[in-house]
């Protein structure tokens, strides 16, 4: 794609509609984010329930979205290297499995916060 000569408010909207469609490329062909999709939804209510502070809630639901980043952005790598080689290569493992790491740290994060902020 060229550059785009575009004002600021035209290149939001457009940068907008592109992670629209990454949103629903990601939901349509991955999984894993679907599944943290469902649990958000499920999440979000149980916060407010759990517990009374904001910040509380904020960190919680923080975590969680930033486990969906990580996932999106492990589905990015993992589409280029499959795009760019279908034969087995040590690298492109290596990346795969470095961005699943990624999630999995994510997800402790996750563990840590809401142990931090649910036990007593």
């Amino acid at each position: 794609m060229k550059p785009s000569s575009s004002n600021g408010f035209v290149r939001l909207y457009k940068a907008s509609i592109y992670s629209w469609q990454g949103f629903v490329a990601a939901f349509r062909h991955e999984q894993a984010f679907r599944l943290e999709l469902y649990l958000l939804i499920l999440i979000v209510p149980a916060v407010f329930y759990l517990t009374d502070s904001n910040l509380e809630r904020a960190l919680m639901i923080g975590s969680w979205l930033l486990v969906m980043t990580i996932e999106l952005i492990n589905s990015a790598i993992e589409a280029v290297v499959d795009r760019f080689g279908g034969e087995q290569h040590e690298l492109s493992g290596r990346a795969k499995d470095i961005g699943s790491a990624a999630v999995f740290i994510a997800l402790v994060i996750v563990a840590v916060v809401w142990a931090g902020a649910l036990l007593p």
